[in-house]
């Protein structure tokens, strides 16, 4: 490991991004060699400096979706040695999901509340540039909450094919529909739809209001793992 180690930031608000510099500076164990303000540039600040270290804000233009999380993926898969620090505003588990999802190693995961203590944040940094991992302790919370709502959700119970005719339900599409869609005969979305009914509690239900309430089901539980 290199010391110190060299560093690119990337966060679309300029105090942010230069707190973050400048905590980082000031420990005297790091060296930023590029603060810009979108992934894009992240990506290609990566290209010039073969940094030890990238640390990214997870929102950022064109979309402010997770171009922080894709840009991480496609720099360590290009170059994985260097490791990934994200910052993040929210204990969001789905973030957390989207970079974590496929391996730790290398990765960390930090509020961007950390940035106000640069000992927490320096120690993520070196963390991923041995190869190891950091989740901020808010998140980790955040990610046990996330699953023990999944377990108790009614969806739990559902096959990945009873999910899809439910979501296609959501959309408002018919059983022919559903059944055109996924290459199935109508006759097996009417049975998908059924066990999908019994599932959720809703067998002795009207046929419409069994239907509406499943919908219902879905777009509450479901939405509640996406970031708003």
């Amino acid at each position: 490991m290199r010391d110190p180690l060299r560093v690119a930031i990337a966060d679309d608000h300029f105090l942010v991004r230069e707190g973050t510099r400048r905590a980082l500076e000031d420990s005297g164990e790091v060296t930023v060699v590029a603060a810009v303000g979108s992934a894009v540039e992240l990506e290609e600040a990566v290209e010039e400096h073969l940094p030890d270290v990238v640390v990214t804000d997870i929102r950022m233009p064109p979309s402010h979706h997770i171009e922080g999380i894709d840009a991480a993926h496609r720099i360590r898969a290009a170059h994985p040695e260097i490791g990934v620090v994200v910052l993040s505003q929210y204990a969001e588990s789905t973030y957390a999901f989207e970079l974590l999802g496929e391996g730790t190693a290398g990765l960390a995961y930090l509020l961007k509340e950390r940035v106000g203590d640069p000992k927490q944040l320096v120690h993520a940094v070196r963390e991923v540039a041995s190869g190891g991992s950091v989740v901020d302790p808010d998140v980790v919370g955040a990610l046990v909450a996330s699953n023990a709502q999944q377990r108790r959700s009614p969806l739990s119970h559902l096959t990945d094919r009873e999910r899809d005719v439910l979501e296609r339900m959501a959309q408002g599409r018919t059983n022919a529909a559903i059944a055109e869609q996924l290459c199935l005969s109508e006759s097996s979305i009417e049975k998908y739809a059924t066990s999908i009914f019994a599932k959720l509690g809703l067998s002795d239900e009207p046929q419409t209001h069994r239907r509406v309430a499943a919908v219902i089901t879905f777009l509450r539980d479901a939405g509640r793992a996406q970031p708003l």
